[in-house]
């Protein structure tokens, strides 16, 4: 956690904790999840890994991104990207239910994008089994993205069996609630159904507080459970000696939600459906006239892409603006970051590297630079760069640079030639340390550079550096991120 500051407290869950932080050289806002136990613990790294496993390989707008995982004293950190609130907070500052109204209404829309998400994992065979309003975060913007996947897992094909004990019991599919262990993604299609309703009046549909509460109370609007869910519900040994009450008459659902439209409510009732192979698909549900019949669909989606965007503009300007400026030879310690390089490798391999970067007693300096004035933007000079690390360090182009770790700091100063290099260690060139090179512009093939502005010009990993406007008077930091390969 060296790497970053904590702001408060998101939230708890049953594995971990969620803690709101900053990163310490960037400003980012990040979401940092602690898991409680130690990672030794077998039920922990089943549960951690399967949620990095699937965040890596799970990239779209509507889902929340992974940005690193990192170990710190045995325990695993995931570092996510900050949303602004989740579906539940909404919900307890509006306890009759969000807006319905068909032009500028949010169910629509936080539906559609919950919709796109989970589309998106069942296109690649995936299910998330926990779908709730506290796992549902909205931006500032009002874009949705759906997280926590501790339990999400790959579809193994036909007549797998899986754990019945999963997802929280108001948003459970009744296959799930007899002990069912052959299911799959219509259990997905139901949560969503429930959190539907919710969100409509305010009010869980069926908040049981038993599995058996919680079928009796299905059972009550829709009708009695299926002869396959009575099969599995009386040899689930769970159930032995246990009967569910009689429900007498059902009360139809539409006497809890009494002012839907019927669109909404035709909607609903595909994703109630008993039978999970009659359940409508979230293809089906993307289809249907309640986002159709007005053009709300093809309308919605140019506007998401514009708030997607708007996000994207806010952390960038964010980032900006909380950025620490630097102080005159102030060091920076790699010991402890096992970041971005860690992040793409097995869950494995994060002790022995975790390992090597606590063996690895490597720093940096990089020399200050006073910033040019006047007509000295225009005069060629000489300037230092003192190193202690044991990775190479450069200066060229008037750009101080120092590499250790992969993580290199870049002070840029260049009047004549408006840029400044961030580069990487790279092999077959010695340390440089204390040696005058004139200010001018000199090109590689091939430069391994982090992001970071000389003058304001940005740079980006694995590219040649790239000129910026050099603004005379002014002093920047960049800071380089790991790169990659052999260039690193």
């Amino acid at each position: 956690m060296e790497y970053y500051e904590k702001v408060g407290p998101i939230g708890e869950g049953t594995y971990g904790v969620v803690m709101k932080c900053r990163h310490k050289e960037t400003g980012q806002i990040v979401a940092i999840k602690k898991f409680k136990e130690s990672e030794d613990d077998l039920q922990i790294r089943k549960t951690a890994l399967r949620e990095v496993r699937m965040l890596k390989q799970l990239k779209n707008d509507n889902i929340v991104n992974l940005i690193e995982v990192f170990r710190r004293k045995g325990k695993l950190y995931l570092v996510f990207e900050h949303l602004d609130h989740t579906i539940l907070e909404d919900l307890d500052k509006r306890p009759h239910g969000l807006s319905d109204d068909r032009e500028n209404g949010t169910v629509r829309k936080v539906m559609w994008q919950l919709l796109k998400a989970t589309d998106y994992l069942h296109s690649h065979n995936v299910i998330h089994r926990d779908i709730k309003p506290e796992n549902i975060l909205v931006s500032v913007n009002g874009v949705v993205k759906l997280c926590d996947f501790g339990f999400a897992r790959t579809l193994a094909g036909p007549g797998a069996k899986y754990t019945d004990y999963v997802a929280t019991r108001w948003y459970r599919a009744p296959e799930l609630l007899v002990g069912d262990t052959e299911y799959g993604k219509a259990v997905d299609v139901w949560a969503t159904g429930c959190i539907f309703a919710e969100i409509l009046t305010g009010q869980p549909l069926f908040p049981g507080d038993t599995d058996i509460d919680q079928l009796y109370r299905i059972m009550k609007c829709l009708g009695p459970l299926t002869k396959r869910h009575m099969e599995v519900f009386l040899k689930n040994p769970l159930f032995v000696g246990v009967r569910i009450p009689e429900i007498g008459r059902t009360t139809p659902i539409e006497s809890k939600l009494p002012n839907v439209a019927p669109d909404a409510m035709g909607w609903l009732r595909q994703c109630l459906i008993y039978d999970s192979d009659q359940r409508a698909t979230t293809r089906q549900l993307m289809s249907h006239p309640y986002f159709q019949s007005d053009g709300f669909a093809d309308r919605f989606e140019i506007e998401l892409r514009q708030l997607i965007d708007m996000d994207k503009e806010r952390e960038q300007a964010d980032r900006v603006r909380r950025r620490k400026p630097k102080k005159q030879g102030q060091h920076y310690d790699n010991r402890n970051l096992v970041s971005r390089k860690d992040a793409r490798q097995p869950l494995e391999d994060l002790e022995s590297n975790a390992k090597r970067h606590a063996d690895d007693d490597r720093q940096y300096t990089v020399s200050s630079i006073p910033p040019i004035h006047g007509a000295q933007s225009y005069s060629k000079q000489s300037y230092y760069a003192t190193s202690t690390t044991t990775g190479p360090t450069s200066n060229y182009g008037g750009g101080n640079v120092g590499g250790a770790g992969g993580h290199r700091e870049v002070m840029s100063r260049d009047g004549s030639m408006g840029f400044g290099l961030g580069l990487g260690g790279f092999g077959g060139l010695p340390p440089v340390a204390k040696k005058k090179v004139a200010s001018q512009a000199i090109s590689f093939p091939k430069i391994q550079a982090g992001y970071g502005v000389g003058g304001t010009g940005l740079m980006r990993g694995n590219v040649s550096p790239s000129p910026g406007p050099g603004l005379g008077g002014m002093q920047t930091h960049g800071y380089g991120e790991r790169g990659t390969g052999g260039d690193d």
